[in-house]
C-alpha cells in the first residue's frame, strides 16, 4: 500500500512551532475579509434599485448617501482585515523560513566535504536560499489569497441563489465547466512537471554563470556562444519543454479561460429566457445584481487557478528540501578513538562514486610514516585527489581501511579528525569578512597576535601591506580583492594557525604566478616541517624533493619510489617527467 503523503501544510507547520497559530488566524481573518469585502456590491445594488424605482423622480431617493456610506465602511472594513490577516501570515512565514534555513544549515554542517563538493556550493546554496524563500511567498500571500478566493464563491454562491436562484444557477454553470477544466491541470502530472520545470530552469541558470564565466576567454580566442555546448544544450532543452508543455495545456487553458469569462454570457442567456414573457421589476433588480456581482466570480477562478499553481511551486521547493535535509551525514565513532602519530596507513583501500560504474580506488595499500613528505602524480582522473580526501574522511571507503597513527579514520571523532588534518584546496575560498577573520577560520579560539603571526609565516605581509585597514581589511567590500596566489597565501596561514601534523595539499600552486609560487613554496616548506604531508602535483618540479612519490593511474599505485630512482625506470612517471620537461623548455620561436 502506498505510503501517504503528508500535506504541504502540515510539512510547513513542522517548521512554524507555536507560529502556526499566526498562520490559522491569517486563515481566519482572509475569509472574514472575502465576505465582508461582498457587502459593498449589496449597497452599489440597492443604490441602483432606488434609482431605478424613483426614475425619473431622482429627488425621491433619499438613501444613496446612507448605503454609499455604508459600501465605503465595509470596503475599508475588509481591506483592515485584510491586512492584518497579512500580517499574521507574514510573521508566520519569515519565522519558518528563518527555521527551515536554520535546520538545512545546521545539516549541511553536519554532511561530508565529499559530498558538498560534488553537490557544489551553488546547488546547494539554491535550495537553502531559494527553496525556502518560496515557502515564504506560498505561506505570506499565496494562502491567505487561496482563504479569500475559496471563501468568496461560497459568499457569492449564497447572494447568487438568495436573489434568484434560477438566475443564479444558470451562472454557476460556466464556472463549475471552469473549475472541472482547472482540475484536469492540477494533479500529479502537474506536479512532475513543475519539477521538471525547475530543473531544466535551474541547469539553464547554472550553465549561464559558467558562460558569463567564460567570456574573457571567448573574446579572447575570437569563439561564439557554440564554443559552450552544455550552455547551448541546457537552452535548447529549456525551449523543447516549454513548448511541449505550452502546447499541451494550451487547450485546457483556453477553455477554461473561456468558461471563467463566460458567467456575463449565462446572464444574456437568461435575459432572453425570462424575458420572452415580459420583464418585471424584480427580473430587472435582480439581473442588475448579478451584472455587478458575477465578475467577481471570474476574478476568483482565476485567483485559485494561481494559487493552485503556487502550491505546485512550493510542493518541488519542499521535496529539494527534503532531498537535502535527506543526505545523512558520515556516522560517527561510538568509541572515538585519538591517533597515536601522524603516520597514515591505507590497507586494500577501494572507493567508488557510482555503483554502476568503475572503481575511483582499486584496493591501495600505501603506509606513510610519521612526519614523511608523499607526492601524488598521474594522469588526470586517475584518483590522486580521491585517494587524499579519503584521508580526510571527505568520504567513506568502500572496502579496506585508512588509520591515521593507528586509529581507523572512522574511529576518530569527526572533530579530532579535523584537528589531525589540515587540507588546502587549489582553488581557495576566502569569506567577504577581514583578512584577520579569514585566517582565524583556521582556529576560532586564536588570539590576534597568533593569526597576524600566521599570516607573516605564509609570507602574506606585502599583502597585508597594500592595504590602508591591514589585516582589518574585509575582502570583496569596495572592489577590495585579491588575485588567486595571494588568495592562497591567506588559506596557507589558516594551515598555518590550525597547525595540524597531517599537511595535505592539492595542487596548492596551480593559480599562483611565478612570484606568488615562489612565495607559496617558501611558505609551504617552513609549514610542511616536522608534519606528515600528502602533495598532490601536476608540476613535477615541486615534488622532486619528496620522500616518495606515488604514480596514481586508474585508482591504482602503478609505481611508487624517490624521484631518481622513478627517472630512471622506463615507466609512467620517466614518461611524465620527460613531457614536463619538453613544456618547461619550450618557447616561443620567431617566424622566418
Amino acid at each position: 500500500m502506498k505510503e501517504k503523503k503528508p500535506s504541504t501544510i502540515s510539512q510547513l507547520f513542522k517548521y512554524a512551532g507555536n507560529h502556526k497559530y499566526f498562520s490559522i488566524c491569517s486563515w481566519i481573518l482572509a475569509v472574514i475579509s472575502a465576505i465582508i469585502a461582498l457587502m459593498p456590491f449589496y449597497y452599489i445594488w440597492e443604490i441602483i434599485k432606488e434609482v431605478v424605482e424613483v426614475s425619473p423622480n431622482f429627488g425621491e431617493a433619499t438613501h444613496i448617501v446612507d448605503y454609499g456610506w455604508s459600501a465605503v465602511k465595509f470596503a475599508l472594513l475588509g481591506m483592515l482585515i485584510y491586512i492584518a490577516a497579512l500580517m499574521c501570515s507574514h510573521i508566520a512565514a519569515f519565522r519558518v523560513q528563518a527555521n527551515m534555513r536554520t535546520a538545512m544549515m545546521e545539516h549541511v554542517m553536519k554532511l561530508s566535504m565529499g559530498y558538498i563538493e560534488s553537490e557544489g556550493s551553488g546547488k546547494i546554496r539554491k535550495i537553502i536560499a531559494e527553496s525556502s524563500a518560496a515557502t515564504e511567498t506560498y505561506l505570506a500571500h499565496s494562502l491567505p489569497d487561496k482563504a479569500v478566493s475559496m471563501a468568496t464563491p461560497v459568499g457569492l454562491i449564497a447572494m447568487l441563489l438568495l436573489f434568484d436562484w434560477k438566475i443564479g444557477l444558470i451562472c454557476l454553470i460556466p464556472a463549475v465547466i471552469a473549475f472541472l477544466l482547472m482540475g484536469s491541470m492540477m494533479g500529479e502530472k502537474m506536479q512532475n512537471d513543475m519539477k521538471e520545470y525547475q530543473n531544466a530552469l535551474g541547469d539553464m541558470s547554472s550553465e549561464a554563470v559558467e558562460y558569463v564565466r567564460g567570456i574573457p576567454v571567448v573574446k579572447t580566442f575570437g569563439q561564439s556562444i557554440f564554443s559552450f555546448k552544455r550552455f547551448r544544450e541546457s537552452i535548447d532543452r529549456y525551449e523543447k519543454w516549454v513548448i511541449t508543455y505550452t502546447i499541451g495545456m494550451r487547450m485546457p487553458m483556453v477553455g477554461f479561460t473561456t468558461a471563467a469569462n463566460a458567467v456575463f454570457a449565462a446572464l444574456v442567456a437568461c435575459s432572453f429566457i425570462f424575458a420572452r414573457n415580459g420583464v418585471t421589476d424584480t427580473f430587472l433588480y435582480n439581473i442588475l445584481f448579478y451584472i455587478i456581482i458575477t465578475p467577481i466570480l471570474t476574478v476568483t477562478l482565476m485567483k485559485v487557478a494561481y494559487s493552485g499553481e503556487s502550491e505546485m511551486v512550493v510542493m518541488d521547493a519542499l521535496g529539494r528540501i527534503d532531498s537535502l535535509l535527506g543526505v545523512k551525514p558520515l556516522k560517527e565513532a561510538e568509541n572515538p578513538q585519538m591517533p597515536k602519530d601522524s603516520g597514515i596507513s591505507m590497507e586494500n583501500v577501494v572507493f567508488t562514486y557510482d555503483e554502476n560504474k568503475s572503481n575511483a580506488i582499486d584496493g591501495i595499500t600505501l603506509h606513510i610514516k610519521p612526519g614523511e613528505h608523499v607526492a601524488f602524480v598521474g594522469p588526470s582522473g586517475g584518483g590522486k585527489t580521491t585517494l587524499a580526501s579519503l584521508v580526510a574522511r571527505f568520504w567513506d571507503v568502500k572496502e579496506g581501511c585508512i588509520k591515521i597513527g593507528g586509529a581507523n579514520v572512522r574511529d576518530i571523532s569527526s572533530k579530532e579528525l579535523m584537528n589531525q588534518v589540515s587540507y588546502v584546496f587549489q582553488d581557495s575560498k576566502l569569506l567577504k569578512m577581514s583578512i584577520l577573520e579569514n585566517v582565524k577560520m583556521g582556529r576560532s579560539d586564536a588570539t590576534d597576535e597568533e593569526a597576524i603571526q600566521a599570516l607573516k609565516d605564509a609570507m602574506c605581509w606585502d599583502i597585508i601591506e597594500k592595504f590602508p585597514e591591514g589585516v582589518n581589511t574585509i575582502i570583496g567590500s569596495k572592489g577590495t580583492h585579491v588575485s588567486g596566489g595571494e588568495a592562497q597565501r591567506i588559506s596557507i596561514a589558516r594551515a598555518f594557525l590550525k597547525n595540524a601534523p597531517v599537511l595535505i595539499l592539492d595542487e596548492a600552486t596551480a593559480f599562483a604566478d611565478p612570484d606568488n609560487e615562489l612565495m607559496v613554496q617558501q611558505a609551504f616548506s617552513k609549514l610542511a616541517k616536522d608534519k606528515t604531508v600528502i602533495m598532490i602535483a601536476h608540476r613535477l618540479s615541486t615534488v622532486v624533493d619528496a620522500d616518495k612519490i606515488c604514480v596514481i593511474s586508474q585508482g591504482k599505485i602503478v609505481e611508487s619510489g624517490k624521484h631518481k630512482e622513478l627517472i630512471k625506470q622506463d615507466g609512467t612517471y620517466s614518461h611524465m617527467w620527460n613531457e614536463y620537461q619538453k613544456s618547461v623548455n619550450w618557447k616561443v620561436g620567431r617566424g622566418a
